[in-house]
């Protein structure tokens, strides 16, 4: 019987409208329910809370051990009350058992950590004078010990195969290099001098929160023994190129070489240009300065190794059993940051490059090397979730390994025997799984940070629902119940759209699919076109029609969830971030349909958006072009439609975000309030188009407190003005603060 056949007896049996497609399992793939999960058991938790969401630890930076047997990883708590986010290192049998805390520093975050190629120590990064450095840690006891004292900083660490030597990136000015004295002299003249000022003579002069200022980023290599740094990556550009996922720097197997990756585009095009090339530098004895150590390496010329290609290329990785085999992933559409990405080999002998896993129609996320070098494991977003799969070196056959949720993080063990993942599901926080590789059961759950919390709130579980679209199309919905759930009751709802939006909701733990159900909300967050993880073309089709086809599926998917019977129709909301925030937007001109709106970080008036963002590639091709040659910055612009706004709407923007600039928001606002339609304005200062964690807080309650006051679910903890005005809690003991709250539904001015 066909999955469409099924699917339609299924919602035939239970009663469905016609235009809703249910799926009454979660997604596919997943994992059965763990013991005590059953849905009586669950009820009789609590409802999850705001404060509930910084209760839960989260892992990452996942390393295997050399010898197999540990793992190392960060964890990072937070303490909402004092307003104090903290980073640790534990130490993790690699079978399971209790994990060792191996840092103790409550006024220090210790991340990335990396094993020595010994396994004699572990190298991290943690911030001195507010100044992340690369430090230390004998596994035979003793203090951690700073290896890098540099004004611009440490990140990514990677060892040299021989153990001499770390590379990481550092924003350097291209004129000091790794000459320290010279790059601090300018970035504390900057600092302390009376003028404040950006200059740029090109475009791209500041990225997502900060400015570039005439910095760029290197790779520098420090050698372990005496401390001595060099510059391997000089010149006017980042070098690596910015990746939201980093890993772009890598040893050969052998140690001879260092891989990076670098635009090769003249300065004038990089704003415009998608291209990264993988770069290779040999690395030779520095006998000019013996001092320096004998680890001291010195770059020769660098040899692009991927120059055919005008796209982006990245994440270089060399075989661990043959240097000529280096793995990358790789774009074949010059400009478009959407594209297809495929995971490719490059034979440095011949010069081939191959593609592998060539029927993937989904972008490869990450991946890693087999230690045998005869396959690799990549991670791939498929129908709301991100499976492990199996990719066969000689014949690119892929074949899954493991589907169980969301996976975020990859290592593999020396052996070839078990993949470390960190995996959450939209039930379960994030926690390191062991994922066997031969055969040997199904994953295992390792660590259990969250057991207390998960023991004594109901974390709610998502449902997949399919919705038929206009010409057939199949929309994926994940629907989250709320807490206490009564099938008799009709509920208020809120529709999530992501951003992106060449990105997918996937099966994996975030706070707003538990806040809002814990106050009593029916969430849904739906697929429609321009996702990953339902074939490129379907992700590719929004392009250059952003107000086309894409609003008919999400009409669709809100007139059938109105039409579920415990959905009450009449109190909808819909809610969005970045992209999602446009489509509030958007929306607001062209329906009624909800009660009230929230727009994040949205895109409003196309026009001022492209004359001051930063990454031009972007709205060059998804709106075809420049705007005085391009139709689309009119016709999908919400601007254009403000006279029809009608629905109460909360706007959220933050100061420092060059993605979406913050003046976007303020257009909105101003559009809404001077046709006297109820909404509220907020501005994080410092934050980007990704708040910090604690002003995170403010954006939930924030939401609790609009959506309470428009359709009648539950709210806050606090008020939003009292949050914003830092009046709920004393940060040197943690406690409430006593009083009478700010009157919650007034909005501002």
């Amino acid at each position: 019987m066909s999955t469409t056949r099924l699917i339609r007896r299924l919602a035939g049996a239970l009663g469905l409208v016609p235009a809703l497609l249910a799926v009454v399992a979660g997604a596919p793939g997943a994992a059965p329910a763990a013991p005590g999960d059953a849905a009586g058991a669950r009820e009789a938790r609590r409802a999850f809370t705001l404060e509930d969401l910084y209760r839960l630890a989260r892992p990452a930076g996942v390393d295997v051990s050399p010898d197999g047997r540990r793992l190392v990883y960060a964890l990072t708590t937070r303490d909402l009350p004092r307003g104090r986010s903290n980073t640790d290192l534990y130490l993790l049998p690699a079978k399971g058992g209790e994990p060792r805390r191996l840092t103790w520093t409550d006024e220090r975050a210790e991340a990335s950590p990396r094993w020595s190629p010994r396994g004699d120590a572990i190298a991290f990064v943690a911030p001195e004078d507010d100044v992340d450095q690369l430090w230390l840690l004998p596994m035979a006891g003793g203090e951690a010990r700073r290896l890098t004292k540099l004004a611009t900083g440490v990140a990514g660490p990677v060892w040299s195969p021989d153990g001499r030597t770390i590379a990481f990136e550092s924003r350097v000015y291209p004129e000091c290099g790794a000459d320290d004295a010279c790059n601090r002299r300018r970035i504390e003249a900057r600092r302390d001098g009376m003028l404040k000022v950006h200059l740029a003579d090109e475009l791209l002069y500041r990225h997502w929160t900060s400015w570039a200022d005439g910095r760029v980023t290197h790779v520098l290599v420090v050698d372990v023994e005496t401390g001595a740094v060099r510059d391997m990556t000089p010149g006017d550009r980042d070098a690596p190129v910015f990746s939201l996922g980093g890993g772009d720097i890598a040893f050969s197997s052998d140690g001879s070489e260092l891989l990076y990756t670098r635009n090769p585009d003249p300065l004038d095009r990089l704003a415009l240009s998608t291209n990264s090339d993988v770069f290779a530098v040999p690395l030779v004895p520095d006998e000019a300065d013996p001092e320096r150590g004998a680890g001291a390496v010195a770059p020769a010329a660098a040899v692009d190794l991927t120059r055919d290609n005008p796209a982006w290329d990245g994440r270089p990785r060399v075989s661990p059993a043959d240097a000529r085999q280096v793995a990358f992933l790789r774009q074949h559409v010059p400009g478009y940051e959407s594209d297809l990405v495929r995971l490719a080999v490059l034979d440095r002998k011949t010069g081939a490059v191959r593609e592998l896993a060539t029927a993937l129609d989904d972008p490869v996320s990450d991946f890693a090397w087999l230690p045998d070098g005869n396959g690799l494991l990549a991670i791939v977003p498929r129908r709301g979730t991100t499976p492990l799969l199996r990719v066969d070196l000689a014949t690119g056959a892929v074949r899954d390994v493991a589907d169980f949720g969301d996976i975020e993080e990859l290592a593999v063990s020396p052996r070839g025997d078990a993949a470390y993942v960190v995996r959450s599901r939209v039930g379960e926080p994030h926690e390191i799984w062991r994922v066997p590789l031969r055969g040997q059961g199904g994953p295992e759950r390792l660590t259990f940070h969250n057991r207390t919390v998960e023991r004594e709130v109901d974390i709610r579980p998502a449902e997949a629902l399919w919705v038929e679209g206009p010409g057939g199309r199949k929309i994926h919905v994940f629907v989250v119940k709320p807490h206490g759930f009564e099938p008799g009751r009709k509920y208020p709802l809120i529709l999530n759209v992501h951003g992106g939006p060449q990105m997918m909701w996937s099966d994996r733990f975030r706070g707003d699919w538990q806040v809002y159900p814990g106050a009593g909300y029916v969430v849904a967050f739906p697929n429609p076109t321009g996702s990953t993880g339902y074939g490129h073309e379907f992700t590719r089709a929004i392009s250059r029609d952003w107000g086309g086809r894409v609003f008919e599926e999400l009409d669709a998917v809100a007139e059938a969830l109105a039409a579920l019977p415990y959905v009450d129709a009449d109190r909808m909301g819909a809610m969005g971030w970045s992209w999602g925030g446009y489509a509030m937007a958007w929306m607001l001109g062209h329906t009624e349909r909800f009660r009230a709106m929230a727009s994040m970080m949205g895109l409003y008036d196309l026009r001022s958006f492209w004359g001051a963002t930063e990454e031009l590639w972007f709205p060059e091709w998804d709106l075809g072009g420049v705007p005085w040659e391009s139709p689309d910055y009119e016709r999908f612009s919400p601007a254009g439609f403000a006279k029809n706004f009608r629905t109460p709407t909360l706007v959220i923007c933050g100061e420092r975000d060059y993605r979406v600039p913050y003046t976007q928001g303020l257009q909105l606002f101003t559009a809404l309030r001077r046709q006297k339609v109820p909404a509220r304005l907020i501005v994080l200062t410092e934050s980007g188009h990704w708040p910090g964690w604690y002003d995170i807080a403010l954006y939930y309650t924030a939401h609790l407190e609009w959506f309470s006051r428009w359709l009648g679910g539950g709210g806050p903890p606090w008020s939003t003005a009292d949050f914003a005005a830092n009046l709920v809690f004393d940060r040197e003991t943690g406690e409430r603060i006593d009083g009478p709250p700010r009157d919650a539904g007034r909005v501002s001015r």
